[in-house]
């Protein structure tokens, strides 16, 4: 109570203060006797009784002559509110810890970015309850599409000499149902009928399909090679549309072999989201980024990460692998720091023997077989632990010193058993 007395005290002061020439002599005399009782009470100890009713009164002087300092509308305080909690999270953003949600699986199996469960079976698709339980422990978003009609499936690839993959167009869709975004459109084909799904634009669908229409094991070109003759790639084309751009591509459509009937359900699949991390972005001010800790970047100044001609500006997670003067080398499975087996992260060991879901470390571009790369001045080398599946400095080269952020702290979402600091 005392110290709720000594609040109104200062309040009423500073009315007094800020207001002194906009306010008649008498309610400026009103206040200050206000203020020099409850003063007197406090200095004397009085009791809580007492306490309130100066404080009554002096509540009574500040409702007539408070003008924007008391009372304040419910309006102006929600305003006041959101501005200093807007002021405090753009600070802690900035100089202290920065949320991150990884995308891709660069990292796998270290940090997991999007990933999906498929349902093979009507049976086997959560119910309601479930799906409520899902998407709030680990973001699962359902996606499912039936067949149009009944006939076989059909899917559209781009192929470029001997390489084909996936056709799809770009479009745009919302995040939250009000963020803009961007997703891949898929279009197949049961018998003439085409149908689309889409799903965001750094979502991987290959191995969903696979898994979905052919069983696991073995990619979606793998398990469609024997079906594709020459008579695929120089005669059997279709022309698909762009969702957003002008003109179009013209694709190869792959007879599966699989007949579906009508109304069956084609594919049935949830999206998990990526591991959603705090990062540390204060550490790195005072102490130099160490090899095996993971490392977040910008790539704002990295050319070979550049699209169109123009540098991007994203957040990219990778593992710290060189600093400048290290010299780098692969020689599958191992990746190699001056000479020896790098070390400094767990996932190093795990790559080295392909320990549980680890594959090892590749040689390609700057890695590639019997090449080494050098690490210059004010640089660092960043590699994927996922080293099949990363775009990373073996591609665009090396990170400038000037763009590194921070590194991840603590996976806060979504809650598996990876939840907790970060390897």
């Amino acid at each position: 109570m005392q110290l709720n007395a000594q609040n109104w005290v200062q309040l009423a002061n500073k009315v007094v203060h800020f207001r002194r020439d906009q306010l008649p002599d008498r309610e400026i005399e009103a206040l200050q006797k206000g203020i020099k009782d409850l003063r007197s009470d406090i200095k004397e100890k009085a009791d809580a009784s007492t306490l309130k009713l100066s404080i009554g009164n002096l509540e009574g002087c500040l409702q007539k002559s408070g003008g924007t300092f008391y009372p304040k509308s419910g309006l102006v305080e929600w305003v006041e509110f959101l501005l200093v909690a807007s002021i405090l999270f753009i600070g802690i953003r900035t100089f202290f810890v920065q949320p991150f949600k990884i995308p891709t699986n660069s990292m796998w199996p270290s940090y997991y970015g999007m990933t999906a469960e498929t349902f093979t079976s009507l049976e086997e698709e959560p119910n309601p309850v479930a799906r409520v339980f899902r998407l709030a422990a680990y973001g699962a978003k359902k996606h499912s599409i039936d067949a149009p009609a009944s006939g076989e499936l059909k899917i559209p690839f781009i192929s470029s000499g001997s390489t084909m993959h996936l056709a799809y167009s770009t479009v745009r869709t919302r995040r939250w149902l009000i963020l803009p975004a961007q997703g891949h459109q898929y279009t197949f084909y049961v018998g003439d009928e085409p149908v689309t799904i889409t799903v965001p634009s750094d979502f991987r669908i290959d191995q969903v399909l696979s898994d979905m229409w052919f069983g696991e094991g073995g990619t979606l070109v793998d398990n469609l090679l024997p079906k594709i003759s020459a008579r695929n790639f120089s005669e059997d084309y279709m022309t698909l549309q762009l969702g957003n751009s002008r003109g179009s591509i013209r694709t190869t459509l792959v007879s599966t072999g699989k007949v579906f009937q009508k109304g069956e359900r084609l594919l049935s699949f949830d999206i998990l989201t990526g591991d959603q991390l705090f990062v540390d972005r204060m550490s790195y001010h005072f102490a130099k980024p160490k090899v095996g800790q993971g490392f977040v970047f910008r790539t704002r100044n990295i050319k070979g990460v550049e699209r169109k001609g123009e540098y991007t500006d994203k957040y990219y997670i990778k593992r710290l692998v060189g600093i400048p003067g290290d010299v780098l080398e692969v020689k599958e499975p191992v990746l190699y720091r001056n000479g020896e087996d790098i070390e400094g992260s767990v996932a190093f060991a795990k790559n080295a023997q392909y320990e549980g879901l680890y594959r090892g470390y590749v040689n390609i571009e700057k890695l590639d077989v019997g090449k080494t790369v050098t690490i210059p001045e004010d640089s660092f080398f960043a590699m994927g632990d996922n080293s099949f599946d990363s775009l990373d400095s073996r591609y665009w080269g090396t990170v400038p010193e000037k763009d590194v952020i921070g590194k991840p702290l603590f996976i806060y979402y979504p809650f598996t058993r990876r939840w907790g600091p970060t390897l």
